[in-house]
């Protein structure tokens, strides 16, 4: 993972089946397009695609190292193309502005192979709330 002043975050990362495994279970969301190879190959996907908020709970981790225990208050997502297991994915999320004691974050996560976007988005951090508040 690297950050650059501490306005942006990157981590490179290929999630695997036995992630989407892994969410699945823990989500309740075990959609077979994203637990069962068999059934993935025979629709226009070709095989198994990560749930969308796998990708967005990792790009929340990289928001939280820019905004580190403040209160997420709004979040807006896009999920433009599938992203498949073993695919490595550039994960990125940078400091888009500040307003009071609201920090606007943006994120993306991109398809290395083909520069593809996967998810992309933005979410709005409360600096002041804190956790738990």
């Amino acid at each position: 993972m690297k950050a650059a002043g501490n306005k942006s975050v990157v981590l490179e990362r290929a999630l695997t089946q036995v992630d989407f495994d892994a969410f699945a279970a823990l989500s309740g969301d075990d959609n077979p397009i994203h637990v069962d190879p068999d059934f993935s190959a025979r629709t226009s996907f070709g095989r198994t695609v990560s749930h969308g908020m796998l990708l967005y709970t990792i790009l929340r981790g990289l928001a939280d190292k820019l905004a580190p225990g403040a209160r997420q208050v709004s979040q807006e997502l896009m999920f433009p193309a599938p992203a498949y297991a073993d695919e490595p994915i550039r994960f990125e999320a940078h400091v888009a502005g500040e307003n009071g004691s609201h920090r606007s974050i943006a994120m993306r996560a991109t398809r290395l192979h083909d520069e593809t976007c996967v998810c992309e988005g933005a979410c709005v951090m409360d600096l002041e709330a804190g956790d738990g508040a």
